[in-house]
């Protein structure tokens, strides 16, 4: 009997080497082709061969915005995927495996779990010529096992394979075809969770990664310097896979101070420009960030945050670098922090960080993590707004207005608002010659106490206006709640769905989301918190870094914390035995 339909999470597990990334990214495509909504978490060691990695493939018929713990099916390329995700599955569950592995379907038939060996490789081998063929196979049982019709998945092999010709593209088509029947035959009758092909509407699948790529192209960023460094390589990949074609100049610089100066001189130039890291290219790129606050250089940076201190786990999560970004350099100077917590903010933050970083000439920091970077799911074409894009260059002298300056060009002007005419470089009347010292109104090095007090006013007054272009934090579920949820980043998903589960089971709880970090906007989170009764602060570090700024600029201590520091990101789950810890606590 079908328990649920249109409402499952699939797991296929496997080394790295065996294509469990493209087998989980070619699968979601598929499924939003039919469809279906999808949310792909992957997990997987930093070695090229070898350990265990997965992706967990969230199937349902409404929009998703977290994976969730418990799943229904395991497609397991190895025998050890097996063991590693048993808990997982649900009563009723089913693992699928080549009938060649060595699974003990006793040990799976006693914790209610069906065993579903096929003939993976054989029919690879036999029907498509080749072995390598395997993981379509595996696709295709997959299918059978769940009696989704084949449609998407043979879309999805054209697209993927019309590049090697016409005679692999049938190959595969044929071995997706014949394990399809031939696990369907076996198994499909018996297996409770179905999925089923409906219209499926303009959508697009994306990583976090992708949508900041997006945005920040149709932002006007074009130079992009970096060292790969997990999880934001990908950033820089993305812009050098699509830089000829829109005129983006990308450099794969010999390390992060490079790429940091890199930037400063494509900012010092009038270039938009950026530099995708994580914590620690970012550590290097410290000082580097101090030259561009000094000289009031417009750059962005990506940091996607992983565990540290030092190389911590390089392919995991973690929100470990928030007070980082906030203190990062000697002495004091501007900078704007935007935490993105879903696709659609990433996609925002893209073009939005571009002109924050040149109407108030200062760095821009966008910090993300491996979780958001990473994760893949389905948007509507519509949720991206690319009508709402706009290019606003501050401050800029124009050849017109430089033609009529008087006197000699003050690049550090004195203003109300601390924001200085800038003049892009080669006009004969627009010359400066700024140096990392402190210097007058010119750029001239000057190291007078009244001049240092008036310039570090100046630089300073250009937070106060900032914070008027700061969001306030987005509240989630009904106004008033007897539990207040407070997250930033990529704890939005999960906590979205905590929420909602909550509400459903007869309690009141809603959520509040931080995606503007600095200048903190205090004033709206006070608003927001405004008979709050019981908060809770949701973060994947060890203090609760969040929970702490919070303290430091409103005076309200957010007692109650749900941390998770282990390297894997927050569930709903998670959240929700937590909760329920603090009840009987």
């Amino acid at each position: 009997m079908t328990v649920t339909v249109n409402d499952m999470a699939l797991v296929i597990g496997g080394e790295a080497g065996q294509g469990v990334e493209s087998s989980g990214e070619g699968l979601a495509l598929a499924l939003a082709r039919g469809g279906l909504r999808v949310f792909v978490l992957f997990d997987y060691h930093s070695r090229i061969r070898g350990g265990h990695n997965f992706a967990q493939v969230r199937i349902s018929e409404r929009a998703l915005g977290s994976h969730s713990e418990p799943a229904q099916l395991v497609l397991a390329l190895t025998a050890e995927a097996v063991h590693r995700h048993l808990d997982q599955l649900v009563p009723g569950g089913g693992v699928l495996y080549d009938d060649r592995l060595p699974v003990d379907a006793g040990v799976l038939t006693a914790r209610e779990i069906d065993a579903f060996p096929l003939p993976l490789l054989q029919i690879a081998r036999e029907v498509g010529g080749d072995e390598v063929m395997a993981n379509t196979a595996a696709l295709g049982a997959f299918a059978g096992v769940v009696e989704l019709d084949l449609a998407p998945l043979l879309s999805v092999i054209e697209d993927n394979f019309r590049s090697k010709g016409p005679a692999v593209v049938e190959g595969n088509r044929k071995v997706l075809q014949a394990a399809h029947a031939l696990a369907r035959e076996r198994y499909g009758s018996g297996f409770p969770w179905k999925l089923q092909v409906r219209p499926a509407g303009e959508r697009l699948v994306l990583n976090g990664n992708q949508a900041f790529g997006l945005g920040a192209l149709l932002g006007g960023c074009r130079f992009v310097a970096g060292y790969p460094m997990t999880p934001a390589s990908p950033v820089l990949e993305w812009m050098a896979a699509h830089g000829a074609r829109y005129g983006v100049v990308t450099k794969h610089a010999e390390d992060e101070i490079a790429a940091a100066c890199m930037i400063i001189g494509a900012g010092q130039a009038g270039v938009r420009a950026l530099a995708p890291t994580s914590g620690g290219g970012f550590s290097l790129m410290v000082e580097a960030l101090g030259l561009a606050g000094m000289n009031e250089v417009p750059i962005v940076i990506y940091e996607g945050q992983r565990p540290g201190p030092s190389t911590g786990q390089a392919t995991r999560t973690e929100q470990g670098d928030l007070q980082f970004l906030l203190h990062a350099s000697q002495g004091e100077f501007p900078r704007i922090v935007l935490a993105p917590g879903t696709i659609e903010e990433s996609f925002t933050a893209g073009w939005r960080a571009f002109n924050l970083a040149e109407r108030y000439q200062c760095p821009v920091l966008v910090l993300s993590d491996h979780y958001l970077a990473s994760s893949l799911r389905d948007v509507d074409a519509e949720a991206l707004d690319f009508g709402a894009v706009r290019i606003d260059r501050g401050e800029l002298l124009t050849e017109a207005e430089l033609d009529a300056l008087q006197g000699e060009y003050k690049r550090f002007a004195l203003t109300e608002s601390g924001i200085s005419p800038r003049a892009l470089p080669g006009h004969p009347k627009a010359v400066a010659a700024p140096s990392s010292d402190e210097h007058d109104e010119y750029g001239r090095i000057l190291e007078d106490a009244d001049n240092r007090r008036r310039m570090m006013d100046k630089r300073m007054r250009k937070l106060q206006a900032a914070l008027g272009e700061m969001e306030g934090p987005i509240r989630y579920g009904p106004e008033q709640a007897e539990l207040t949820f407070i997250g930033w980043g990529s704890t939005y998903g999960p906590l979205c769905e905590a929420v909602d589960r909550l509400n459903a089971g007869g309690e009141r709880a809603n959520m509040l989301h931080i995606h503007d970090v600095w200048p903190f906007p205090a004033a709206a989170l006070e608003d927001a918190l405004a008979g709050a009764r019981t908060t809770i602060a949701v973060e994947s570090n060890y203090s609760g870094q969040m929970a702490d700024l919070i303290r430091t600029a409103t005076g309200h201590h957010v007692a109650r914390r749900i941390l998770k520091y282990d390297g894997r990101p927050l569930s709903p789950e998670y959240i929700l035995a937590h909760v329920e810890g603090m009840h009987h606590g």
